[in-house]
């Protein structure tokens, strides 16, 4: 499960969906990989994940604004958000070897 970006991917937005915060998320992970318990790709592709994840929040205030579904702008802005952060998120993901391959230079 560790060694497999695409699985850390969905833990890292599983974990910031529970946590509401990608920054504890990113803390956490930062955290496992420099006492090297996850991998650098895992880890890259687990940050991809909570950034997915991080948009729970703007869903869940457009539940809380509106009458059940967000409608209107807050419906806009929680679909450019995911949409975002998902496009990019699914572009970089099977790129995380060669992304950590380039960071573990530093």
């Amino acid at each position: 499960f560790i060694h497999n970006p695409y699985f850390m991917f969905l833990g890292g937005i599983c974990m910031t969906l529970l946590w509401q915060s990608s920054s504890l998320s990113t803390t956490a992970i930062i955290a496992l990989v420099a006492s090297g318990a996850v991998p650098l790709p895992a880890a890259i592709a687990c940050v991809l994940g909570a950034n997915i994840g991080t948009t729970g929040t703007i869903w869940l205030a457009g539940l809380f604004v509106s009458d059940g579904i967000p409608k209107g702008d807050t419906l806009r802005i929680a679909m450019a958000h995911t949409g975002v952060n998902l496009f990019m998120a699914l572009t970089l993901l099977p790129f995380v070897h060669h992304i950590a391959r380039f960071l573990s230079r530093f």
